[in-house]
């Protein structure tokens, strides 16, 4: 099964039901924005400290910005409002079409590219001053390449910020996490292609919904660090309350993480 390209079309087929991480940000959100006051997500809840951006007074004026497979018009916008340059790198058309219509409809400058957040070869090496990437490495199955391709088209002292999923999401049967009963069934790391049945697969293909992948904590924080990355803070998050796979899980353990890396400067 061609996954990259299912998920390509999965991810357009969210645009068209409206899942949440497609709907852009609002016109007011963006004009706060030029005004510096904002904020944005890098996990289902939690916004992102501002003391992880390079901004003063809530600006980033020049400050060359890769958003890497963060498509769907929630971050663009308002980063290019602030003053960036805004590149947004994302797999799906439709997810960089709600970019392109919020950025219009505003006013902004910015820059889509579409393909995988594996393969950055199009840049040269440090490009960017800054790499936003928020929970979207679970939808590749090997995640290495990301991060060292990151680490290639940033800048000496850049930084990036990540979000991803606690592969402890994955073990449990989904059907009973959501009866209220957290058990433990699949093993990690854990791919939608190879540890469930057909049967069970169904589970998401049937409604179109994107096939994921449980990323152990050494290839997310590990997997920084062999980059070349060094991490200098971290934080957890959790479903919100009202949203539909907020289960039993949910209610014991922190289910996300943000991670703020540097690439140092060398020589």
């Amino acid at each position: 099964m061609d996954y990259i390209e299912y998920n390509r079309k999965a991810w357009n087929h969210q645009v068209a039901i409206r899942n949440r991480w497609t709907v852009p940000v609002t016109p007011k959100q963006i004009e706060d924005a030029r005004l510096g006051n904002w904020s944005v997500l890098l996990t289902p809840t939690k916004p992102v400290p501002m003391s992880w951006f390079p901004a003063k007074g809530g600006r980033m004026d020049g400050v060359r910005i890769l958003n890497l497979a963060s498509g769907g018009g929630q971050q663009t916008p308002i980063f290019a409002a602030t003053g960036a340059l805004v590149t947004v790198h994302d797999l799906s058309e439709s997810q960089l079409e709600q970019d392109r219509l919020s950025a219009d409809s505003a006013g902004l400058d910015i820059r889509t590219e579409c393909g995988d957040m594996r393969d950055l070869s199009r840049y040269p090496d440090e490009s960017f001053d800054f790499i936003f990437h928020p929970c979207s490495n679970t939808f590749v199955a090997d995640i290495q390449p990301v991060w060292n391709e990151a680490f290639r088209v940033l800048k000496s002292g850049g930084e990036m910020i990540a979000g991803f999923v606690n592969p402890v999401l994955y073990s449990v049967d989904p059907d009973l996490d959501a009866k209220g009963i957290a058990q433990l069934k699949y093993a990690i790391p854990y791919s939608d292609l190879t540890s469930l049945t057909e049967e069970e697969r169904r589970r998401y293909t049937d409604k179109n919904e994107p096939l994921c992948f449980g990323h152990t904590l050494e290839q997310q924080i590990g997997g920084q660090l062999r980059a070349g990355f060094r991490l200098v803070d971290l934080y957890e998050d959790r479903w919100g309350e009202d949203t539909e796979a907020s289960g039993a899980l949910n209610a014991l353990i922190p289910c996300f993480m943000a991670t703020r890396s540097i690439k140092p400067v060398f020589g």
